[in-house]
């Protein structure tokens, strides 16, 4: 799985940069789906635009469907559905309001979720190398190829790993439709790609080294969260609610990301007649309205979902994510690799990322 995560990162990194050379040369809300109709022709932006709509509308299903899960930890009296239909209705409003907003949440959001992922793995290494927890015994790194090593089930089975791998990737992308309401996307839009490798490597990669140097890899989860356990070995005996906590942020700022996404992707892609001329409109503040409240609606399904089927409608709906999120990440790199042409016919030379 560690090497599955690394070769997975070395494709969304590459994925990321062909996105970051198309984004600063041509900002725009709808991103990959106007670069693609400008360089490999209507068709192609067509389906990348449909595709990643798509794409976002099952991950965000599955994200209201995993923050009813974890409100569920706390009140487990309260059906899921009532948790979905309060966050779809909550999300909405928020992103009816100023990017602003939207902004600030997502770096309280990110706040969490980064500090908690950096005292994990602090705490992870004092085990590793000192023993802290476990009795002044350091773990050190041996599980990492003990138990049948990096291969445990052959090339086949780290092959078929990397869907879920590319899964946990999905969502980086936001960064291209974020462009096209940056204050200065030729120096912002660089920034945040270059410093794609580092958070791979640190909250990827490097907490699945924790973890899996801690714990073997086949009795990684049979216990429960190894983030939980992790805490637990420090002594933080309520580490359980800090973690649902952290996971509920990280699926609200998720879901935020989702409907702020597809709201400007839709509003692009109508301006460039691939979709309703109606999702062209906005408010007085810029906001695609009309974009937001068709996300909305279309996430009410999730409630239906979770109504009807609450136990197994999180695997049904990840699958399916999985699934497009690869769609979705096809195309950048075929549209980079028309980009120099472009750039000799428009502005004639290539910003660097």
């Amino acid at each position: 799985m560690l090497l599955a995560y690394i070769i997975g990162g070395v494709a969304a990194y590459i994925i990321m940069r062909a996105l970051g050379e198309m984004s600063v040369h041509n900002p725009a809300a709808s991103s990959f789906s106007r670069y693609a109709q400008e360089n490999l022709g209507p068709l192609a932006g067509y389906i990348t635009g449909w595709t990643y709509c798509f794409e976002i509308l099952i991950v965000a299903i599955a994200d209201v469907t995993a923050f009813g899960i974890y409100m569920g930890v706390w009140f487990p009296a309260v059906p899921h559905w009532i948790w979905v239909l309060s966050v779809v209705l909550i999300i909405c409003a928020i992103n009816l309001m100023s990017v602003k907003v939207f902004g600030e949440l997502e770096f309280w959001f990110s706040f969490f979720k980064v500090a908690t992922i950096i005292i994990m793995i602090v705490a992870g290494i004092g085990i590793i190398v000192w023993g802290i927890g476990n009795g002044g015994q350091p773990t050190g790194i041996h599980n990492l190829w003990s138990n049948g090593g990096f291969f445990s089930n052959g090339w086949l089975g780290m092959i078929m790993s990397l869907q879920m791998v590319m899964f946990a990737y999905g969502g980086i992308e936001i960064i291209g439709i974020t462009a096209g309401e940056a204050k200065d996307p030729e120096k912002s839009i660089p920034r945040a790609i270059n410093s794609v490798p580092m958070r791979i490597l640190v909250f990827y990669v490097g907490t699945l080294f924790v973890i899996m140097s801690i714990y073997p890899w086949n009795q990684v989860g049979t216990n429960g969260s190894p983030f939980v356990l992790t805490f637990q070995h420090m002594g933080i005996t309520f580490a359980a609610s800090i973690l649902n906590f952290v996971v509920l942020t990280a699926s609200l700022s998720a879901i935020n990301s989702d409907v702020f996404g597809v709201g400007r992707m839709l509003h692009g892609m109508a301006e460039q007649g691939s979709a309703p001329k109606i999702f062209a409109k906005t408010s007085r503040r810029g906001i695609p309205w009309v974009t937001v409240l068709v996300m909305t609606i279309a996430l009410l399904f999730a409630v239906y979902l979770n109504y009807i089927m609450p136990e197994n409608v999180f695997l049904v709906i990840a699958s399916l994510a999985t699934f497009a999120t690869g769609m979705g990440m096809d195309y950048d790199p075929a549209v980079a690799n028309r980009l120099p042409s472009s750039f000799t016919a428009g502005r004639g030379k290539s910003a660097e990322v």
